[in-house]
C-alpha cells in the first residue's frame, strides 16, 4: 500500500508497524472522521444506568470506547452489535440497569489507553456496595488519577490508588456518596464528567465550578436523559436523579477531523470535504485558531442531531500566519495541539502557545514530542513549561520519527508528511488505531497512490 509517493511498510496480523508519507501533489477528497470519542464514551456509559434500551449509532471504533463497553459489560450491562444497513459502524444497542444495577465485575476493569475511561468510570463506580479494581496499560498507569480520586474521596467514597492515591490501579470499596462543593484547579471535562457522574446518586446538590470552559458533552447528555443539571457560565450542579435511555446518532470526531483540516490549509493544492462532524462550540477551539491562521475553512449543511449542532467542513490551501494560542481557549483545543503544531511550522512568522501544561500528561508528554519531532523535521522551536514557541517557516523535511505510542502524534507526523520535501517515516504507526482506526486508508484517499 503507497501514500502519495511513499509506503506503508511493516505489517504483522493486519497491524501497521512503520508508514511512509511523502508530499502527494495534491490532496482531494471526502471523509467521514469516527464517531466523536467523547460522545461514544458517554452514550454508553450514561445509558448503561438508565431505564430502557437505547441504540447508538456511529459509535466510535476506536480502541480507547472499545475499553469502554468492554469495562459496562463486566458492570453486567448487556450490550449487543448488530450491522448498519448504511455501512458505519456497527449499531450498539445498551439495556440499561437503573441507576443502582450494576454487578460486581468478577475481574479487573481495564481501561487500557484510554484515561476518558478511566476518569469517567470512576465516578460511575465509586460508592458501590462492592468492590472493584481499575487498571491500565502502562501509560495510563503513569497518567494522573489523584484529579478524580481527591473530588471523590471528599464525596464519601472508599478509593485507594497507587503511589499516594495518585496512579491505577485504583481500588473503589464501597462508601456513601453526599454532593460536594468542588473547585477545579484546572479546567477539564473529564474532572467535571467525574464528579457529576458520581453526583448522580450522591445525597444533596453537587456543584462543581471551574476556571475556564470545557466540554460540556456531560451536561448535554445528562440533560437529554431527564437529569436535573443546570449551567451557569463556569459552575455546573446537579442533583440525585434517575435517567432514561436515549437514542444517539453519535457525530463525526472534530478533533479527528482536525488532522484533515491542517492537511488541506497546508498543502499548496487541497480541498477535503469532512462530513457531519460535531460542531459543538466547547469543540471547536482548533477551528477558530486555525481561521485566526487564515486557513480557509467553511461550515455547510450545519443542523442540530441529539442536541449536539453537526455540519459538514470543507478546507482548502491556505496562506497561514503565526498566532498567540493561550488562555481560555487552550480547554477547547487541548487535544488538537500536536496537528496544530504543524500548521504552525508551515505558517509565516512565530506562533507561541501556553497554558497547555495539560499536554505533559497526555499518552505522551505531548510538549517534549512535538518538540523533539519538529527538530527532527527542521523546524525551529522553542520548548516551554506550558508549551512551545515554532518559528515558522513553510518547509519541513524528512526523517524517520517515533510516534511514542501515541496516536494524535502518529497522525500528526503523517500531516507533516504531506508537505515535507522528502518522506517522513512514522514509526509504531498503529498508535492511530486508538483513536481512527482508519485514518491511513483515508489518508490514500486524500492524498492518491503511486504505484
Amino acid at each position: 500500500m503507497t501514500t502519495g509517493r511513499g509506503m506503508v511498510t511493516g505489517t504483522s496480523a493486519g497491524t501497521i508497524n512503520a508508514v511512509s508519507v511523502a508530499r502527494p501533489p495534491r490532496l482531494r477528497g471526502t471523509i467521514s472522521p469516527p464517531g466523536d470519542k467523547s460522545i461514544s464514551h458517554r452514550a454508553v456509559m450514561l445509558n448503561s444506568l438508565a431505564t430502557g434500551a437505547a441504540r447508538i449509532k456511529n459509535y466510535s471504533a476506536g480502541l480507547d470506547c472499545a475499553s469502554t463497553v468492554e469495562i459496562v459489560r463486566r458492570l453486567g450491562v448487556e450490550i449487543e452489535t448488530s450491522p448498519d444497513s448504511s455501512g458505519g459502524p456497527d449499531i450498539l444497542t445498551v439495556h440499561g440497569v437503573g441507576m443502582d444495577g450494576f454487578e460486581e465485575p468478577s475481574s479487573v476493569l481495564d481501561a487500557g489507553n484510554s484515561g476518558t475511561t478511566a476518569r469517567l468510570m470512576s465516578g460511575l463506580v465509586a460508592g458501590r456496595r462492592f468492590q472493584a479494581i481499575l487498571t491500565g496499560d502502562d501509560s495510563l498507569r503513569s497518567r494522573p488519577m489523584a484529579r478524580v480520586v481527591r473530588p471523590l474521596l471528599e464525596m464519601g467514597a472508599h478509593i485507594h490508588a497507587r503511589g499516594g492515591d495518585r496512579f491505577a490501579p485504583i481500588v473503589f470499596a464501597g462508601g456513601e456518596l453526599h454532593g460536594v462543593d468542588y473547585r477545579l484547579p484546572v479546567a477539564s471535562a473529564q474532572v467535571k464528567s467525574c464528579i457529576l457522574f458520581a453526583g448522580l446518586r450522591a445525597r444533596g446538590e453537587t456543584i462543581i465550578r471551574s476556571p475556564a470552559i470545557s466540554r460540556d458533552h456531560s451536561e448535554r447528555m445528562l440533560s437529554a436523559m431527564g437529569a436535573p443539571v443546570a449551567v451557569d457560565d463556569k459552575i455546573v450542579s446537579i442533583a440525585p436523579s434517575e435517567l432514561r435511555a436515549v437514542d444517539v446518532q453519535v457525530p463525526g470526531d472534530v478533533s479527528s477531523a482536525t488532522f484533515w483540516l491542517v492537511a488541506a490549509a497546508v498543502h499548496p493544492d487541497a480541498e477535503i470535504r469532512l462530513r457531519d462532524v460535531g460542531l459543538n462550540p466547547t469543540r471547536t477551539g482548533a477551528l477558530s485558531a486555525l481561521r485566526e491562521m487564515g486557513a480557509d475553512i467553511q461550515v455547510e449543511n450545519e443542523r442540530e442531531v441529539a442536541g449536539e449542532p453537526i455540519g459538514d467542513l470543507v478546507a482548502r490551501s491556505s496562506a497561514l500566519h503565526g498566532i498567540e494560542v493561550g488562555g481560555d481557549i487552550v480547554p477547547l483545543l487541548i487535544d488538537e495541539i500536536p496537528v496544530l503544531a504543524v500548521a504552525a511550522a508551515m505558517a509565516e512568522g512565530d506562533t507561541c502557545i501556553r497554558d497547555a501544561g495539560e499536554l505533559r500528561v497526555k499518552e505522551s508528554d505531548r510538549i517534549a514530542a512535538t518538540v523533539e519531532w519538529l527538530r527532527a523535521v527542521g523546524v525551529d522551536v522553542k520548548e516551554e513549561s506550558d508549551g512551545m514557541t515554532i518559528r515558522g517557516r513553510g518547509e519541513l523535511r524528512g526523517a524517520t520519527i517515533d510516534s511514542y505510542g501515541d496516536h494524535r502524534m502518529a497522525m500528526a507526523q503523517a500531516v507533516g508528511g504531506l508537505v515535507a520535501t522528502t518522506p517522513i517515516h512514522v514509526e509504531r504507526a498503529s498508535a492511530a488505531d486508538v483513536s481512527y482506526p482508519n485514518f491511513w486508508r483515508d489518508l490514500e484517499t486524500v492524498a492518491g497512490t503511486v504505484g
